[in-house]
C-alpha cells in the first residue's frame, strides 16, 4: 500500500532547494504514483513532489535533459529547481524529492471536444519534433514499461500466487479473457524509437483554461518521470487509449470515439515530425497493444494492491479500484478492435 505523506512533511523538505518565504503548501491532483503539492514561494508557484520508488532518482538527469533542450527551442514545459547544493533533487527517508516550475493551467480526465484533441495531439506533436536532435544518454529508465509478453507474464504470476485473494474468482475469468486476446497481438519489434514523454494520457497535457478556446488551447506537456525512447505506435497508443475514451479510466465500459481519434490524427500531423518508415502501419496496432498490456496491469494489482494509488471515496479498497479499471481497458480495448478499419483508413 501507498503510504500518506502530509504538506508539513513537504513543507520540511523546502529548506533544501533554498527558498526564503513559503506561503503554502497544500495537495495538488490525484495522480497514481507521485504526491504532488502546490507551492507558493519567493512569489512564485512551484509544484513539490514526492517521487515514487518505482523511478530511480537519476531520471531527474533525463528530465533535465529534455525540458532544457524544449525550452531552449520555445516549447513550454517545466524545469528542475535545483537544491540548496545544486543538486536535481534531494533525499529525505529514503525517497527522492524535487522541485519544478509551475506550468500554469487546468487539466481534463476526459476530452470534451475534438478541438481539445486536436490541440493536445498537436503539444505531444510539438514535444517529440523539438526533442528529435536532442542527444542525451537516458540513465535510470525501468526496465520493460512496454514489454507486454512480461506484463502479461505478471499477470499470470499474480493469479498463481494469490489464488486466495478476495477477488480472484472476479479477476480470474477476465484474465482468461485477456491472455487469450493477446495471442493476436502483432510482433513489432524492431521498429525506431523516438525521445518520448511515456505517458501522454490526457491529465498530463495542460490547458490554458477550463472552459471556453481555452480549453482548447494545449499549453504543454507535464509528469516528465517517463522520458525516454520509445517506439512512436506505443506513445501515440497511450495517448489514443486515454483522449479517445469519453468515460474516462475508472468506468468499467468504455467507448472509442473516431471523431477525436481523427482531430488527434489531424493534431499531431500538423505540428509533430515527419513520420519514418513502419510507423504509420504500426500506429493501428497502438492502442490495442496499450490497452490490453494495461488492463493485464490493473488486474495484477487488483489482486497485488501494491502499485497503483486509489480512490477510497469510490472503491472499498485499491484491489476494486484495480478491478474497475482493468475492465474499462478491456472493455477499450475489445471497443478498439471494433473500429481496427476506420482507424487505418484514418492514417493512410
Amino acid at each position: 500500500m501507498r503510504d500518506e505523506v502530509t504538506a508539513e512533511q513537504g513543507r520540511a523538505v523546502l529548506d533544501a532547494f533554498g527558498f526564503d518565504v513559503v506561503a503554502t503548501v497544500e495537495p495538488l491532483g490525484s495522480g497514481l504514483i507521485n504526491d504532488t503539492f502546490a507551492v507558493s514561494a519567493d512569489g512564485s508557484q512551484w509544484i513539490l513532489q514526492r517521487v515514487h520508488t518505482v523511478f530511480s532518482p537519476q531520471i531527474h538527469h533525463n528530465i533535465a535533459a529534455v525540458t532544457e533542450h524544449l525550452s531552449a527551442k520555445g516549447v513550454p514545459t517545466p524545469l528542475l529547481r535545483p537544491s540548496a547544493g545544486g543538486a536535481l533533487w534531494v533525499e529525505r527517508d529514503g525517497r527522492a524529492w524535487r522541485v519544478m516550475t509551475r506550468l500554469r493551467g487546468v487539466t481534463f480526465d476526459a476530452v470534451r471536444t475534438s478541438a481539445q484533441a486536436r490541440a493536445a495531439a498537436a503539444a505531444l506533436g510539438r514535444f517529440h519534433r523539438g526533442l528529435e536532435d536532442l542527444e542525451h544518454a537516458f540513465v535510470g529508465l525501468r526496465a520493460g514499461v512496454h514489454d507486454t509478453p512480461a506484463h502479461l507474464q505478471r499477470l499470470r504470476a499474480a493469479l498463481e500466487g494469490h489464488a486466495e485473494h478476495r477477488l480472484y474468482d472476479q479477476v480470474a475469468p477476465l484474465a482468461e479473457r485477456l491472455l487469450a486476446k493477446a495471442a493476436a497481438l502483432p510482433d513489432l519489434a524492431g521498429l525506431p524509437t523516438r525521445v518520448a514523454h511515456g505517458d501522454p494520457k490526457l491529465n498530463n497535457v495542460m490547458f490554458a483554461g477550463p472552459q471556453g478556446p481555452l480549453a482548447e488551447t494545449a499549453v504543454g506537456l507535464i509528469d516528465l518521470d517517463t522520458v525516454g525512447p520509445m517506439p512512436l505506435h506505443l506513445e501515440l497508443g497511450d495517448a489514443w487509449r486515454s483522449w479517445c475514451n469519453p468515460k474516462g479510466e475508472d468506468e468499467t465500459q468504455a467507448i472509442f470515439d473516431l471523431d477525436v481519434f481523427e482531430a488527434s490524427v489531424r493534431g499531431y500531423a500538423s505540428d509533430g515530425p515527419t513520420l519514418r518508415s513502419g510507423e504509420r502501419e504500426a500506429l493501428v496496432f497502438g492502442v490495442e497493444i496499450i490497452t490490453l498490456e494495461l488492463a493485464a496491469r490493473f488486474l495484477a494489482d487488483a489482486l497485488a494492491e501494491s502499485y497503483f494509488g486509489w480512490n477510497p471515496q469510490r472503491f472499498a479498497s485499491a484491489g476494486e479500484h484495480n478491478l474497475a479499471r482493468a475492465r474499462g481497458q478491456f472493455s477499450l480495448h475489445e471497443a478498439s478492435l471494433a473500429t481496427r478499419t476506420q482507424r487505418a483508413r484514418l492514417l493512410r
